[in-house]
């Protein structure tokens, strides 16, 4: 089911959850994740996808786990997916029952 409300981009609990409470910068945690500043700013400007890779830099420094940064993004991008088009409502069922 998809929801109105449009979820929250894992960026933003980044920075919301992490970032700011921590006193920490973008470039800070880059050092930390072993990735550019490029990258992690676009992830936390809402303009990139945390991918598996980074879903396991991420569980690592804020011991979580990786599959709660990839829920988020899979939740966000389906919302966006189902918002941005209609055509999907067009498909036909399949029926699926055998005689």
């Amino acid at each position: 089911m998809i929801t109105k409300r449009k979820p929250r981009h894992p960026g933003e609990l980044i920075k919301r959850q992490y970032l700011e409470p921590l006193n920490m910068t973008i470039t800070e945690l880059a050092e930390i994740l072993n990735v550019s500043r490029k990258t992690v700013s676009e992830i936390v400007n809402e303009q990139a996808s945390v991918t598996p890779n980074m879903a396991l830099r991420l569980a690592r420094a804020f011991q979580t786990t990786p599959e709660l940064w990839l829920n988020l993004q899979q939740k966000y991008d389906v919302w966006c997916a189902a918002n941005e088009s209609e055509a999907w409502k067009e498909i036909s069922p399949i029926n699926l029952q055998t005689c």
